[in-house]
Order: structure tokens, then sequence, then C-alpha cells
């Protein structure tokens, strides 16, 4: 298991893993009050947490599909990337996809952080590329007929 050292400047613990098998842990807004999101607004909301990720680990911000079911709030930017050399704060931008001003409140679970591992890659000039049954089909070309 890595070791992801952990600045936390808020007034919550650790985030944790909810249960054995969770793929990632739950950040939550470290805001003084309530902040109410009118429909289609987008704000950037504090977590108080700075992290020192290991070379090669990269954590990854999702949205929660509680939060995206029950108020219609989801994650910009998603998945978003932390680099492993940031050593800023953690902020979420969150937008309201609802047709209803929804409120966010201290300590709400706002998104997930999921960690995984990355390679570097480097790049290779050349004049063709292979061929494949897929072809150039984009979006919505594997789908069955």
């Amino acid at each position: 298991m890595e070791i992801v050292k952990i600045l936390n400047k808020s007034t919550f613990d650790n985030p944790t893993y909810a249960t054995e098998h969770s793929s990632g842990v739950d950040l939550k807004a470290f805001i003084d009050e309530p902040i109410n999101l009118k429909p289609l607004e987008r704000k950037l909301i504090p977590t108080g947490l700075f992290i020192e990720l290991p070379i090669g680990i990269e954590a990854q911000i999702r949205p929660r599909s509680g939060m995206a079911l029950k108020k219609g709030l989801s994650i910009l930017n998603t998945p978003g990337t932390i680099d492993s050399d940031y050593r800023g704060e953690i902020g979420v931008i969150v937008v309201n996809l609802s047709n209803d001003i929804v409120t966010i409140e201290p300590g709400e679970r706002i998104c997930q952080m999921v960690f995984t591992r990355y390679e570097k890659v480097s790049f290779e000039n050349v004049n063709k590329i292979s061929e494949t049954d897929r072809g150039a089909g984009g979006f919505g070309s594997t789908g069955h007929k």
C-alpha cells in the first residue's frame, strides 16, 4: 500500500475508505457556512486538504453518484487530476445541473478522490499508423446496430 502524506487544515478527520472495497475516499466541503448554488452556477469549494503524492501516483477527483442523483450536483473538469508535484489545497469545482437552488453544507461530502498509477510515454514520429476494424470511428462508433 502506498503512503500519501497529508496536511489537513480542515476541521474534519482525514479522508477514509467507506468500505473495505471502496476505490475512492470522500472529500468534504471545508466551508464556514452553507453555499447556495443557482441552476448552472459553479463554485470552487475548498477541502482544507494538501497532499504529497509519491512519484508515479496521481489522484483523480470524481463526482459522487449520490450528489448527482439526489441534488443534481456534479464536478466540472472531471476527472480532475492532481499531479504528484502539486502542493496546493485541493479545491473542487462543483456545478449545479438541477433546475433548483441547491445548498452545500459545511462538512458535506462533495466528491471522491481515487488514486492511480501512471506511466510516462515518449512519442515516435512515423509516416503511418496501423489500421484496425474501427479505424477513425469516434463517439458511438462501437455501439451495436
